[in-house]
């Protein structure tokens, strides 16, 4: 067997756990490491988390990519009609990772109850709409069905519902004008689902509604649309796509990625990455100082085995490798309790989100979301392993330091 190995083994035996000095010191650093690695699984998990749900709440009204005419006009409504026959719908053949491209169109309403109104952008959608986002969002009802003949089939959000006091079935009047010399046009919606995402701003004003009365408002063709969406399937490819698709369409439409319209709401969600960077640094410094006084330590409590090895013709590079394989098993069995434990707790709040936000309008969301990847689970496994290790050669310098002569008389 290993020289090394057999001493190491040593070390690490019931001898070291015995030790009335070594012992509680050894599990504080043990602790220290699991703390650490718990503190920071929580932080990234629920840091991605955060930004993976509210990114998708945005995206889910707006696609990653709007192409649109090149107007002045700032706001949400759709003024100036775009043909439906373009060479990139409905795929972009020329450009890799674009999951699919939609039609839409927006106009500005008013919806009438007997005591009382409310402002809202009604956004028609056709046959090609994806509906995937907004599966999740459905909190009652059924989603509309534009498929066939057009019909009056509206999805509203369940803070209309509440402020207007509706529910799934009832019907309500909307009126549609342009110019205040008119009588305003009236359609007739039947409420058949309402959703919640959780983000008030885009719930507040949006109601989904079919693409063809919007277009026979504003006297457009059949093939005429507001806008196009393009969902990309790699949120962090988004400006790369962007640049390949304002490219790729006719020189007289725009695109626009959705962090730039909404560019106040990402960098707000940037400051997560933020916070997590820091708390990952602030408990690696913890764990490795608590790592580093356990070494310390060991290295005291055993000068007079340092002192007899070097008297044998050991080198102190050799010594120091068996105290370096002691505190990798010591590092590795917090990394192995934290894993537990943090996991274990990240997968009870997925699945069965218990903790809340206490104020969910600042995080447009009622739950705290978890995100878990074996991808950043390993990596921050890895990357904890090395960093308390490397930590851990300063002070292994010290046993180059101690004279065998003075080691032996140590006790």
């Amino acid at each position: 067997m290993n020289f090394e190995l057999f001493i190491a083994k040593r070390i690490i035996g019931n001898k070291t756990y015995k030790s009335s000095v070594s012992a509680p010191i050894i599990k504080i650093g043990i602790a220290a490491i699991a703390i650490g690695i718990i503190v920071m699984l929580i932080a990234i998990a629920t840091g991605f988390g955060l930004q993976q749900k509210i990114r998708d709440k945005v995206v889910a009204f707006n696609g990653h990519i709007e192409i649109t005419n090149y107007d002045t006009n700032a706001s949400d409504e759709s003024q100036v009609p775009i043909s439906i026959n373009q060479d990139f719908y409905p795929k972009f053949e020329n450009i890799e990772g674009i999951k699919y491209v939609q039609g839409v169109a927006k106009k500005f309403a008013v919806i009438r109850t007997e005591t009382d109104f409310e402002g809202v952008v009604i956004k028609g959608v056709g046959a090609d709409y994806n509906w995937e986002y907004f599966k999740e969002f459905l909190i009652e009802g059924r989603l509309p069905d534009y498929t066939g003949k057009r019909n009056e089939e509206i999805l509203i959000s369940n803070y209309l519902a509440n402020r207007l006091g509706f529910k799934v079935g009832d019907r309500f009047e909307t009126l549609f004008g342009e110019q205040l010399d008119k009588l305003p046009r009236i359609i007739k919606y039947k409420i058949v689902g309402i959703y919640n995402s959780g983000f008030q701003e885009l719930d507040e004003k949006f109601c989904i509604a079919d693409l063809r009365h919007i277009q026979r408002l504003n006297k457009w063709e059949a093939d005429q649309i507001g806008n196009f969406e393009v969902f990309i399937e790699d949120f962090s490819e988004i400006d790369e796509k962007y640049t390949q698709v304002f490219q790729d369409v006719p020189s007289l439409l725009n695109a626009t990625p959705i962090t730039q319209k909404y560019w106040t709401v990402f960098e707000w969600v940037k400051i997560f990455d933020s916070n997590t960077n820091i708390i990952i640094v602030i408990m690696l410094i913890v764990a490795g100082i608590n790592m580093i006084t356990a070494l310390l330590v060991l290295i005291l409590e055993r000068t007079s085995m340092i002192g007899i090895l070097k008297a044998l013709g050991s080198s102190s590079w050799t010594i120091r490798k068996v105290f370096l394989y002691n505190a990798s098993y010591l590092i590795g069995l917090g990394l192995l309790w934290g894993n537990i434990i943090g996991i274990g707790l990240l997968f009870i709040q997925h699945k069965f989100k218990l903790i809340k936000f206490p104020n969910p309008e600042d995080y447009y969301m009622d739950t705290i979301p978890v995100y878990l990847s074996w991808d950043y689970i390993l990596l921050l496994n890895v990357g904890t392993f090395i960093a308390c290790l490397l930590m851990l050669l300063i002070p292994s310098v010290i046993i180059s330091k101690i004279s065998p002569v003075k080691a032996i008389r140590f006790d």
